[in-house]
């Protein structure tokens, strides 16, 4: 089905010209969105210098996802509105004011302020999502899901960066991390540069528009609820056990902040290396496969953490956490442009992303209120919820489709 995702699409190019189109977005992408990687290090703690109380130190953070969850339908219309590449870099220029408001705050000492920087970063960040689509838009069909794969790896560049660029630029300035958004800002507007040789997939016209279905329609589509639940629980247990990682381990259990920060790069790292081998993962496993090796990461995760709260524990459980994101999300990028007529695809992809964006703003502002109210390890056993949910929707998801296979033969 999931040539119906794309055979409207006439990229005019040949694949290895599909495929260079995926490597500028990869890198433009990975430029961009190493502010996020920058924020999740410093975010907390501007937080904890700027708060007016210790329970609000996280918030920034999660202001980052809510905004990222608030911005899915705004960057997506304009994006059917003024295509991928100009929508982007409207993005990027939204970026760019954010890390100049961020610095401002620094400077004034303003909560506020940078709680609404913030925003408009996770905001920017909505935009830097849709970005997986363009690539997936660019290739064949049978190279699709490679395509997406590609574009996540990208996010290993930016997960360097990022705490570099922090650290960098935490002392350019007579105040603490200022340049650290000026670099952050520098470094978006590289990617914006390189995004001028991206040249946007065409859609053939048809000589009557499509409208696009119903939601009811669209939800009701074949794998369309389990790839949406599969994003939405990658999202929600990653973000819910990453904010409260700093916290715990640096003031919680006396953890230095080196080994922190270590465990943090090492955990956004392992959300992106396993799409070096996605082809093959998916060749192994399958897309519902990958999806059940994602859920087992997770309740390894959850094993380990609640056991082991040394520095190699928190670095191990953070790295299994990265990794059970990376195969649930990717599994759930491949398996949704299957679920939905071309003409829906913005109407679903912004669902998607709206909701799955929605639950990790959801789980991130609720970390900072669990870290206040209960243990490290009753946190962690919470997202056995999330987890057995999506177990169950999954084995639904395998029962009725050996179910439909039985049919065919008895037919």
């Amino acid at each position: 089905m999931i040539d119906s995702y794309l055979t409207r699409i006439n990229v005019h190019n040949t694949a290895n010209s599909g495929f260079a189109n995926v490597w500028i977005l990869t890198l433009s992408n990975a430029l961009a969105a190493s502010i996020m990687a920058l924020m999740i290090l410093v975010g907390s703690l501007v937080g904890s210098d700027l708060a007016p109380a210790a329970e609000w130190a996280t918030l920034p953070l999660a202001l980052t996802i809510c905004g990222t969850a608030a911005g899915i339908v705004p960057a997506t219309r304009i994006m059917q509105r003024l295509g991928r590449k100009r929508g982007l870099w409207a993005f990027m220029g939204l970026g760019i004011i954010a890390c100049t408001m961020a610095s401002l705050a620094l400077e004034l000492r303003s909560f506020s302020l940078f709680c609404l920087a913030a925003i408009l970063l996770g905001t920017t960040n909505s935009a830097l999502q849709q970005v997986r689509f363009a690539a997936m838009e660019s290739v064949s069909p049978k190279s699709a899901a490679n395509a997406a794969s590609l574009v996540m790896l990208g996010g290993i560049l930016a997960a360097f960066v990022g705490p570099e660029l922090a650290v960098l630029g935490a002392h350019m300035t007579a105040v603490d991390y200022q340049g650290s958004f000026w670099l952050g800002a520098l470094s978006i507007v590289c990617g914006a540069i390189l995004l001028s040789a991206y040249k946007p997939a065409q859609i053939e016209a048809t000589s009557k528009p499509i409208a696009a279905g119903s939601l009811g329609t669209i939800l009701r589509g074949h794998g369309f609820i389990l790839a949406v639940a599969s994003g939405a629980v990658a999202f929600v247990v990653m973000s819910f056990v990453m904010t409260g990682t700093p916290i715990s381990m640096h003031h919680t259990y006396g953890h230095s902040l080196v080994d922190t920060k270590w465990v943090i790069q090492s955990h956004i790292a392992a959300m992106f290396l396993p799409s070096l081998i996605a082809p093959l993962l998916f060749k192994w496993l399958g897309t519902r496969g990958l999806m059940l090796a994602g859920l087992a990461c997770y309740g390894a995760t959850i094993g380990i953490g609640y056991f082991d709260i040394s520095v190699n524990g928190f670095w191990l459980q953070l790295v299994l956490l990265g990794v059970g994101w990376n195969f649930l999300f990717v599994a759930g990028t491949a398996l949704l442009p299957t679920s939905y007529k071309e003409s829906d695809r913005f109407k679903a992809q912004a669902f998607n992303d709206s909701t799955v964006f929605s639950l990790q703003a959801l789980a991130s502002l609720s970390a900072g209120w669990a870290l206040n109210l209960i243990s490290w390890q009753q946190m962690l056993l919470l997202c056995l919820v999330p987890i057995s949910l999506m177990l169950l929707a999954l084995v639904w998801d395998l029962t009725r489709e050996a179910r439909a296979k039985r049919t065919v033969r008895v037919l």
